[in-house]
């Protein structure tokens, strides 16, 4: 792609978590950091928490490549994921960071295979070893947190009284802690049910979002993990709720609506990419 050919985009979301989804399959994009930044630009750009590029693969029926607001690229996106099969008009199977992800119309919603969730330290990824069910560490009054990586990493505080806490404050603090070498996603949940959870996530390289479906999908593990809940557990976000199950063993399904909302052309040229 030259500097000025235009480039056609979808603007999408799910659950309100917003995203630029543009097809590289026969027109290859250089996408960079300071270009992915200029796009999510919610004053100078289109707008968007991720910027999602949707390509050829060998080994799925496409690729997807997950540039967070602040132009870092990272493995997964649970909401970006039950958006591909509107994009592309078809269920399909995605090559990711994460691994191979499997994404399914039924009715009105999206259900999406995310594999297998894992709990080493080491996978997370910490920067040294420790228990991740109630992990030997936290900050300020919260409680000892899970690590869960769901294709991405996740941290998750079980909260008696979410209003008591500063997680304005907490998030970006949490996520950019040495104890996390890669950043981490931030969850700060609260159990209503044993089968329903209200959770606000602070998500690596975007701050807050109004859904986060790693998030949703990181936190209803670790609440059953610790036989606070049973699947299937519906996860109420700002944006609104998705259906998380999981059986310890097996892959997490995630369901829940995805939106297309509008069509544009990108004029590449327009934007002031800084580094």
């Amino acid at each position: 792609m030259s500097q000025n050919t235009p480039l056609p985009f979808a603007k999408m979301h799910g659950l309100g978590n917003d995203f630029v989804v543009i097809d590289t399959r026969e027109t290859p994009v250089a996408m960079d950091a300071p270009l992915a930044r200029a796009i999510a630009d919610r004053k100078t750009g289109v707008g968007c928490d991720q910027l999602i590029l949707i390509g050829a693969s060998d080994r799925a029926d496409v690729s997807m490549r997950i540039f967070n607001q602040d132009g870092s690229e990272v493995e997964a996106c649970g909401n970006a994921t039950r958006c591909v099969p509107l994009f592309t008009g078809r269920d399909v199977t995605i090559e990711t960071k994460a691994g191979l992800l499997h994404a399914a119309r039924i009715g009105g919603l999206v259900s999406v295979d995310m594999g297998e969730p894992r709990f080493g330290w080491e996978d997370i990824p910490l920067a040294y070893a420790m228990d991740t069910l109630a992990m030997p560490a936290s900050w300020d009054d919260l409680p000892p947190p899970a690590a869960v990586n769901v294709g991405n990493p996740h941290v998750v505080f079980f909260l008696d009284d979410p209003a008591r806490v500063d997680m304005a404050r907490l998030g970006p603090l949490i996520e950019t802690d040495p104890l996390f070498p890669r950043r981490v996603n931030v969850n700060f949940a609260h159990l209503v049910d044993d089968d329903h959870i209200r959770l606000t996530v602070w998500e690596r390289g975007a701050g807050f979002t109004r859904a986060c479906g790693t998030g949703a999908c990181a936190t209803a593990i670790a609440a059953i993990r610790r036989k606070l809940a049973h699947g299937p557990v519906r996860v109420t976000l700002e944006g609104g709720d998705l259906l998380i199950d999981w059986t310890p063993g097996g892959h997490i399904t995630m369901t829940g609506p995805a939106v297309h909302v509008f069509d544009g052309v990108l004029d590449p040229g327009s934007f002031t990419a800084t580094p």
